[in-house]
């Protein structure tokens, strides 16, 4: 009998386990496939098209098409128009015909050297003209137009553009300030604007002098890129006074806007988060909800690819391809999918939402289809398959050993010198000049925050741009050139921040959230010693400088037809 109790026991033991283990799997399961299905999250998104702005410019449109028309205007006698789209005011129009063919350029003059702006109007020899002027001042501007005809003559027309002499709020309040501009070793050539792109506010674009020389009206969050055709994308909101920012504009520098993406603003943003020293994080308000977070870009066949939120309780982790022709989502990638799930499931967070990724940036890499992309609450940055989502590497402070086994083979190896990440943004892939996919260089801005996985032993003493070589077929991540360390905590900055690799081996730097975000300073470097210095007082709180670009402003593709 006692050995019939034991055993009775042991069987009871042994249903016990087998329950516990059915109830922990379906508990597993339910925690598993708690993420939301591809289908909700795009419905979630709610992505269309509408026309609302481009309707109301369609008046515009016809009335500067009447006036292409006309020949009352001649090169002694245009027509001009000051910010032709009423959202571009240090712009403008510029009609005239000709009576033989001929092709157009204009001269900006700069207030001192180097600061005129030269272009040349894109097309064929042509008897009717639309030159799109940009880089005026505010005030006064004198502008020649110069006039080559086919048969080898020449002229040239000086033109007296005035524009508003009133900059608005949040621009007349930043004091811009200017204490190094080497012009001889800047990277502005003929026509380029330094563009300080904000995290909210107007965005604007400055010369070497720092005068500013061109800003939209429209409030931007993150996102100014250039795309095909030399157009822009721009992240706006429909109304100034709105803190939804669910607009994405396809626009020009003069204002006109050819597509306008909208979304059904479903989720919440949760902006960068503000890491103390006592490394508790500390989550950024919430009161800005948008659908579109930190980056954009344009594939080879114009549909967008966008960091957006699926609307869940876990945001900035996932993407989306939006078709240029419907507006529609057309692809997901949901970085839960693809990475440890106790990356998520475990990442504490203080609010409702849990930002356990943060990814701020996203590049597309022809080679081999694929995208490069950053998360900043995970120090990582990551390039994954576009054909099948698969992960290619890793590159990451965070240990091997913690690794389950099957990403272990996916990580990169640093060779002896080259530095961790930490908190890092705008990671960019650089041009690839052998063809080779396997090889590749890329930059970033290391903000060197130990968020998770950075170096707590440099954390918070300083921030700097970086470039990287990766090997994907030895999978070796070697440091090649770095900047900011030398600056030391002075220019540490947390959160933001971008790196931009110009020519002749210069780089622009925008320590964006210098001092606790109460300024923002680009810097341009040539072999490492500065040639350009300005520093962009943040005139309210969350306009900081979220990225600065050195542009041409006037794109080699960039064609103006009103017409069209």
């Amino acid at each position: 009998m006692k050995h019939g109790w034991q055993h009775h026991w042991k069987l009871i033991g042994i249903l016990l386990v087998s329950l516990l283990l059915v109830v922990a799997g379906c508990a597993k399961q339910t925690k598993s496939t708690s993420l939301l299905s591809i289908k909700q999250i795009k419905t979630n998104i709610g992505s269309k098209l509408v026309t609302t702005r481009a309707d109301k410019q369609k008046t515009l449109n016809q009335s500067y098409q009447d006036k292409v028309n006309s020949t009352q205007y001649s090169p002694s006698t245009p027509y001009v128009k000051v910010n032709p789209y009423q959202t571009s005011p240090l712009t403008a129009l510029v009609i005239f015909q000709t009576s033989k063919p001929a092709k157009v350029s204009y001269t900006v003059e700069g207030k001192t050297d180097n600061t005129s702006i030269t272009n040349s109007v894109n097309g064929d020899y042509t008897t009717t003209h639309q030159v799109p002027v940009v880089g005026l001042y505010s005030g006064d501007n004198t502008v020649q137009i110069n006039v080559s005809y086919q048969d080898g003559t020449s002229e040239t027309q000086e033109l007296n553009i005035a524009t508003t002499t009133s900059l608005p709020k949040y621009l007349k309040e930043t004091d811009l300030k200017v204490t190094k501009n080497n012009k001889s070793k800047m990277d502005i050539g003929n026509n380029k604007l330094t563009l300080v792109v904000r995290t909210t506010k107007q965005s604007f674009a400055v010369d070497a002098d720092g005068n500013i020389r061109w800003y939209s009206t429209l409030y931007t969050q993150h996102m100014i890129k250039q795309i095909h055709a030399g157009r822009l994308i721009m992240l706006s909101k429909n109304k100034q006074s709105e803190n939804v920012y669910n607009d994405l504009l396809e626009t020009d520098y003069l204002g006109r806007v050819y597509k306008e993406y909208n979304f059904s603003a479903k989720t919440g943003v949760n902006n960068d988060k503000l890491v103390s020293s006592s490394s508790k994080t500390k989550t950024a308000s919430n009161s800005d909800t948008t659908i579109i977070h930190h980056d954009i870009m344009e594939l080879p066949n114009h549909d967008l690819l966008a960091t957006v939120n699926d609307g869940s309780k876990y945001v900035e982790d996932t993407m989306a391809v939006i078709s240029h022709k419907t507006g529609k989502v057309t692809k997901v990638i949901d970085l839960k999918r693809l990475l440890p799930a106790s990356m998520y499931q475990d990442y504490k967070s203080s609010g409702g939402k849990v930002d356990w990724f943060h990814q701020n940036s996203v590049e597309y890499d022809e080679n081999d289809n694929s995208i490069l992309i950053s998360g900043r609450n995970q120090d990582m940055i990551m390039k994954i398959s576009m054909k099948n989502d698969k992960i290619k590497w890793i590159y990451s402070g965070k240990k091997a050993a913690s690794w389950p086994n099957k990403y272990r083979k996916l990580l990169l190896n640093p060779t002896k010198g080259t530095t961790i990440t930490g908190g890092q943004h705008h990671l960019t892939l650089l041009e690839d000049v052998n063809n080779d996919p396997d090889s590749e260089n890329v930059t970033l801005y290391d903000n060197n925050i130990d968020v998770t996985n950075g170096n707590s032993k440099t954390s918070g003493k300083y921030s700097q741009g970086v470039q990287y070589h990766i090997n994907a077929k030895k999978m070796t991540i070697d440091q090649t050139w770095a900047y900011g360390k030398s600056l030391g905590k002075a220019n540490y900055t947390e959160i933001i921040g971008s790196t931009q690799k110009l020519f002749n081996n210069n780089y622009l730097l925008d320590f964006g959230f210098k001092n606790e975000g109460k300024e923002s300073n680009i810097i341009e470097v040539q072999n490492n010693k500065q040639v350009f210095n300005l520093t962009v007082p943040n005139p309210s709180a969350k306009a900081y400088v979220y990225r600065a670009y050195r542009w041409n402003f006037y794109p080699s593709d960039y064609v103006f037809d009103v017409t069209k």
